[in-house]
């Protein structure tokens, strides 16, 4: 069996993580708590679900025990489909050769109650930020699943923890769909395997691979020369910026649902993309939210938002494993007072990254993971995770999901909150979704350093209402 190593940023992602900095992005599924009526719950085919089998002859049964609660038979679902997603079973272990690396494998003791929990709670958001600052196991297939019972026996959550160094987020999403009642249909062929390319001479190849070498030497120059420009100190908000934690990571989760509608009709007036003016609506949010929290009107440049950019090919096909990114650095300008001004700002610094493209500046550092032999990865990982604060000051990362509506067990997904993960001497990271007409935010900040994350997320509706109310006058 041929050996599948990791790739430089998957390895990178795996390598980088700790105790207090955990690696794994998130997303938050909130179900409808009356079950779909015209969806069958019935086994697709080719997938062993015995829970649903035996839910329907127990209801035929006098006598029976009683008919589980809705989220006690997701979690039925979930770890009988969770089984036959081959990306779901396979490990990370340490290989000899190259030194430093690190390779997929099948883990031959996986069990699906390992990674599927049903958790009690009445306030899923709350229960959502301590299990996501807890690590996953390295010794098992990075991700789990934890199923939130909510206050009724009909409505739950699920939140989706899958380790960085497995996907990023739409390979996270394809992972997870996978385990929904449309997962056959929501995942794509896989990209066939390349044709062998016929043997060419050492001499006759040489000239390319030289000229291939000097050009990514070129590339990894340019992009460490741009980071090191971004990285002049600029006079960031203290919010933004966390003390590291002596014990264990505390997390915090927050979200919010908006009308797609109003974020189309600012986009229309405004010019610019859907991506724009979420984005803006983020930095007048945290306008806001430091002004309303007593520190002050902003000053200066404004903070480094690392926007990751999916280098996934649409309709390719790939499969969802690992990660396929690169990144703009775009400076959010919190001192700017008006609404529109902020928005055509946040449009023109968008618009230049988009005309450098991904493969360049100070966004791109995640290419430069290509550029370290997999030693230098295991050696400095832990120094790179220190660096995070550094290269940026907060992530603002957009999943786009499909249109369709997702189901379990005829349940339907209602709000889908996307949850990234939080680097090292960073506060606050920011995820945003669109789903069946609705705009999700969702926000994980450290506990401890931001006690007040209701606060921001509730300045993000404001905004939002500002920028309506500004296009219409």
């Amino acid at each position: 069996m041929v050996t599948e190593h990791l790739s430089p940023l998957d390895l990178a992602f795996w390598r980088i993580e700790s105790a207090t900095h955990p690696m794994h992005l998130g997303a938050l599924a909130v179900f409808d708590a009356t079950p779909r009526t015209d969806a069958p719950v019935a086994d697709r085919p080719g997938t062993d679900r015995p829970g649903a089998a035996r839910r329907g002859s127990a209801a035929r049964r006098p006598g029976a025990a009683p008919r589980p609660d809705a989220a006690a038979r997701a979690a039925e679902l979930l770890a009988a489909r969770c089984d036959a997603v081959p990306g779901l079973r396979r490990r990370i272990h340490d290989v000899l050769l190259p030194v430093g690396a690190a390779a997929w494998s099948p883990d031959p003791d996986f069990d699906p109650a390992r990674h599927v929990f049903l958790v009690r709670t009445g306030d899923p958001q709350r229960a959502a930020g301590p299990l996501m600052a807890r690590p996953l196991d390295r010794d098992r297939p990075p991700w789990e699943a934890h199923v939130l019972a909510g206050p009724d026996p009909d409505s739950f959550a699920v939140l989706f923890k899958f380790h960085h160094a497995l996907a990023d987020g739409l390979g996270a999403l394809a992972l997870a769909a996978a385990l929904f009642d449309e997962g056959c249909a929501f995942a794509g062929p896989e990209r066939p395997a390349p044709a062998p390319r016929p043997a060419r001479s050492l001499l006759r190849s040489l000239p390319a691979v030289l000229t291939s070498r000097f050009q990514d030497v070129g590339q990894a120059l340019e992009i460490g020369a741009a980071v090191a420009r971004a990285g002049l100190p600029v006079g960031v908000p203290a919010a933004l910026a966390a003390p590291v934690p002596t014990g264990p990571g505390t997390r915090a989760v927050a979200g919010l649902a908006l009308d797609l509608d109003e974020v189309n009709r600012i986009r229309k007036v405004s010019g610019g993309t859907v991506n724009d003016v979420l984005i803006a609506v983020v930095a007048g949010a945290m306008r806001r939210w430091l002004v309303g929290r007593g520190d002050g009107e902003p000053t200066g440049a404004g903070p480094r938002a690392l926007i990751p950019v999916s280098r996934r090919r649409p309709g390719g096909g790939a499969k969802p494993y690992g990660n396929r990114l690169s990144g703009y650095l775009l400076r959010l300008p919190l001192a700017e007072p008006d609404p529109l001004r902020r928005l055509e700002r946040v449009r023109t610094g968008m618009d230049r990254n988009k005309e450098a493209g991904p493969a360049r500046g100070a966004g791109a550092v995640a290419l430069l993971a290509d550029h370290v032999h997999p030693l230098g990865h295991r050696l400095g990982g832990p120094f790179v995770a220190q660096a995070a604060r550094l290269l940026f000051d907060v992530l603002v990362t957009s999943v786009p999901l499909p249109s369709f509506t997702f189901s379990l067990g005829g349940s339907r997904v209602r709000e889908v909150y996307p949850l990234a993960p939080l680097a090292r001497g960073h506060s606050l990271a920011v995820a945003v979704s669109t789903y069946k007409g609705t705009v999700h935010y969702g926000l994980v900040a450290d506990a401890a350093a931001v006690p007040d994350l209701p606060d921001l997320a509730q300045a993000l509706r404001a905004e939002l209402d500002d920028l309506v109310r500004v296009v219409r006058c």
